[in-house]
């Protein structure tokens, strides 16, 4: 039974939770049945953190609707008990907003993506070191996954690789050192719960598509048709759990 430890970075929305939970529940969906135990933190809440990741297998970090563009007092402490966990030779996946939060203490810039929001089923292919990298045993080059999300790391820190981009963001993947790794899809998202997210933002999605010059009405049923299973996603996230504990 491995120990992970879920730090928990924002809550999804009511009609998100009440069709498919919330974000810590495809976490668990995803690795609860594989034999993972999860203590969860909700630390954009301010839940204490422990003094180290001593007797966890893991640290996760979720996605969160917050933005390290608006830093807060709590993103600095959970990514420096992230880095910590990682010092002492604790790994760590940080998804999303887990992915930024660990770029930017990297000394990476994260911005808002000039093209947008990137949302539903995309394709993401793997540079040559992703190729190698145990993240991604098993996987093609390209592979679909669920992403959903407006800023973006806009180059690497430096010591990091860049495991995985598209033609959205570039970074869509990144290896700091042997504990640490970041991406920016959502392995955990499954094609229910993508479905639920883009509900929730439909009329946020279509002012966007307005705005950026699209035909009304067409952004969310594209985006609602385009969705597709991710078995990618669930496979990730054993191979952490499973390579680098």
């Amino acid at each position: 039974m491995k120990n992970v430890l879920l730090l928990k970075a924002g809550d999804a929305a009511p009609s998100v939770k009440l069709s498919v939970g919330d974000y810590e529940h495809w976490f668990v969906e995803s690795l609860g049945p594989d034999g993972c135990r999860f203590d969860i933190l909700h630390v954009h809440r301010g839940a204490q953190l422990p003094a180290n990741a001593a007797g966890y297998d893991a640290v996760m970090m979720t996605g969160s609707p917050a933005s390290v563009t608006q830093w807060e007092p709590w993103m600095e402490h959970a990514a420096d008990f992230m880095l910590g966990a990682a010092a002492q030779g604790v790994p760590v996946l940080g998804v999303c907003f887990g992915h930024q939060l660990l770029a930017h203490a990297h000394g990476a810039r994260v911005v808002r993506n000039t093209q947008g929001r990137e949302i539903g089923t995309v394709q993401v292919s793997l540079s040559e070191a992703g190729r190698e990298d145990p993240l991604f045993h098993g996987l093609p080059e390209r592979f679909t996954v669920q992403a959903t999300h407006e800023d973006s790391v806009l180059e690497p820190p430096p010591h990091a690789t860049v495991l995985a981009g598209n033609a959205h963001s570039s970074v869509q993947a990144l290896a700091f050192g042997p504990h640490i790794r970041g991406v920016q899809f959502h392995p955990e998202v499954h094609p229910a719960a993508m479905r639920a997210l883009i509900l929730a933002r439909a009329e946020k999605l279509e002012d966007e598509a307005i705005h950026r010059g699209h035909a009304p009405g067409e952004r969310v049923p594209r985006l609602l048709a385009g969705i597709a299973p991710s078995p990618a996603g669930q496979r990730i996230l054993r191979n952490f759990v499973e390579r680098f504990t």
